[in-house]
């Protein structure tokens, strides 16, 4: 199982940042590589709180993981500690046995200087994931996050 870590500089306060991670509107923004939509189910942001999130590809020949052209997860909120981490559990909602697999992901923030430092590590990745894919797609996320917070 492959790790994949991205990091970002946001000119933004910390605690701006923070809130975007656990803003379902905000989330469904930002937390979408580029050639998808997001759509978000369920979020509950707290500690044990459980969320279900759906990307579908705008190229309807592309294919998902749940379904045709669409991946859908759904995870927990394992810590939360403000300005500073958000941990999450996440799990594709998949029959592949190549996409099975409880995945980590965790958001570090640093505040320093005019703004803050992001660092995401995506832990656990199944077998069937291109960890450059994966990559690809934080990064693409993480450019998001920082033009939605940086605008407000």
């Amino acid at each position: 199982m492959a790790t994949t870590r991205a990091e970002c500089r946001i000119a933004a306060p910390t605690p701006a940042v923070y809130r975007a991670l656990l803003d379902p509107e905000a989330v469904q923004r930002w937390m979408v590589p580029d050639g998808m939509t997001s759509e978000v189910h369920e979020f509950e942001a707290r500690e044990g709180g459980r969320f279900r999130i759906s990307l579908t590809y705008d190229d309807t020949t592309a294919t998902g993981k749940t379904a045709a052209n669409t991946d859908t997860f759904h995870g927990t909120f394992v810590r939360l500690v403000p300005d500073g981490e958000v941990v999450q559990q996440i799990v594709f909602e998949t029959d592949d046995p190549s996409l099975t697999g409880t995945m980590t992901i965790t958001y570090r923030l640093a505040p320093g200087g005019d703004g803050t430092t992001v660092v995401g590590i995506h832990e656990g990745l199944p077998d069937g994931v291109d960890p450059a894919a994966n990559e690809l797609g934080w990064r693409m996320s993480m450019r998001k996050l920082a033009a939605l917070v940086e605008s407000t």
